[in-house]
């Protein structure tokens, strides 16, 4: 135990990068998720088959495939057909894509939303983007934060498999250390100590998130 301990202390810095290096990793698909979703759950909402179809498709088909597979084939696969991702961009995109489910969260947020609030917007004559923008998103997003927190942690918890694809993030310094103190429990320990951490700090901040947002609603925030 002294030892790993010692070795820990030495190899701050290099934990350290492994740190920051899992966060960019789960900031980044975290945006391209929530684009993603924005994206797809308004396509979904679509009276046209031709718009809806598409989108309906894509989010089935990123929910029932393996995130291992995805980030996989984007990483060895695609170069196979002429198109190469630096490792970083692999497993954002496919981070990114395998939440795509995130779109129910969306859609569904925006049907929970009253009706009578559409129907007020419109006899304010708001365009469909004002009403949107101003009136139906902000009651919405209050809805989705809770939803969104669960998909963000479990992104995070998603991030081991970057050390597969050659980045040095968190899981890959650990088991730097593992190999070179011979400590499996003591590093897995530390390693599931380190990403409760970080989980706990994500979901301080989305539950702050949820508590800014209703203020602005005018709604009890200390409801929840």
């Amino acid at each position: 135990m002294t030892d790993f301990f010692t070795e820990f202390a030495r190899s701050l810095p290099s934990v350290g990068r492994g740190v920051v290096v899992t966060l960019q990793a789960t900031a980044l698909s975290a945006a391209v998720a929530l684009a993603v979703a924005f994206a797809f759950g308004l396509m979904t909402r679509s009276s046209r088959l031709l718009v809806r179809g598409p989108a309906r498709f894509a989010v089935e088909f990123f929910r029932g495939t393996s995130l291992y597979v995805q980030l996989f084939w984007l990483f060895f696969a695609l170069p196979v057909l002429g198109f190469r991702l630096e490792p970083m961009a692999c497993a954002v995109v496919a981070f990114g894509l395998n939440l795509a489910y995130g779109s129910e969260v969306v859609r569904g947020a925006l049907n929970a939303v009253p009706r009578a609030q559409w129907e007020a917007a419109v006899a304010l004559g708001m365009s469909p983007r004002l009403r949107m923008r101003r009136v139906i998103l902000p009651q919405a997003w209050v809805q989705m934060i809770p939803p969104f927190g669960n998909l963000l942690i479990q992104l995070l918890k998603a991030t081991p498999l970057l050390s597969l694809i050659t980045i040095a993030d968190l899981t890959f310094q650990m088991d730097q250390l593992r190999s070179l103190t011979g400590s499996t429990a003591e590093a897995y320990l530390a390693i599931l100590v380190i990403y409760y951490a970080i989980a706990a700090g994500m979901n301080s901040l989305m539950r702050a998130t949820e508590s800014a947002a209703k203020t602005r609603l005018g709604q009890d925030a200390e409801a929840s």
